[in-house]
């Protein structure tokens, strides 16, 4: 295989991998930071503490964290049919990547939450504010840069599901891979999306470092 004939294929791999990715993290961010808050504000001593939801969400979250990715993209086929119309396609695989990724995100806000110093609530409170008040002024703000972090570990996470999603019809670089690179014996094209998969690591990774290196230069300015 030529390289005019890899290009448009790697091309349309690699934007067919960007949009999963990019979708299925808006889906995973929007579902799994206010379960991560949920898990915080409900647990013992939190503001909500109520001990009978913690422990079902905790449960509902470990459960989705200890399932393999291909068995859950398998089991979730007939939800995945009934919300997008198809179980095949980019578009289709964003749902099983957002419901696998979900559950992981939400254990990394909890914990980035929890590192929030109680002192900052606890003033916050003495001055009248209420929950939503505490998690928008205090808890979000204080844990940005874990959470900025916690987005950029799910991010390449996700990268990594969609390689295995485009294994069963997902298109993107990990369909293009085991098409052309693995029934084909095209060795020199599973390398080169191989090396296309460590460059968008390695790039999310760098730009969530960034980010979390300014935010966190900002809030020493700050205090």
């Amino acid at each position: 295989m030529t390289w005019d004939q890899m290009q448009p294929l790697l091309t349309q791999g690699t934007l067919d991998t960007l949009y999963m990715v990019l979708w299925s993290t808006v889906v995973t961010v929007a579902g799994g930071l206010p379960l991560g808050v949920l898990l915080v504000l409900t647990d013992k001593g939190g503001l909500l503490q109520n001990t009978p939801v913690n422990k079902v969400v905790g449960v509902v979250v470990n459960i989705g964290r200890s399932l393999p990715f291909i068995i859950l993209l398998i089991a979730l086929i007939p939800f995945t049919t009934l919300v997008v119309g198809t179980f095949i396609g980019p578009t289709a695989m964003i749902v099983p990547l957002a419901v696998g990724a979900i559950p992981f995100f939400a254990r990394l806000v909890e914990t980035a939450i929890r590192e929030v110093d109680h002192g900052l609530v606890e003033a916050v409170q003495s001055m009248g504010g209420s929950v939503p008040t505490i998690v928008r002024k205090v808890l979000l703000p204080q844990a940005l840069p874990s959470l900025v972090a916690a987005v950029t570990t799910t991010v390449i996470v996700l990268v990594g599901y969609s390689a295995m999603a485009g294994a069963v019809g997902g298109e993107g670089l990990g369909s293009k891979a085991v098409t052309y690179g693995f029934q084909r014996f095209e060795t020199q094209f599973m390398l080169i999306t191989v090396v296309i998969l460590i460059a968008l690591v390695t790039l999310v990774q760098l730009l969530g470092d960034g980010v979390v290196r300014l935010l966190a230069r900002r809030g020493r300015a700050a205090g």
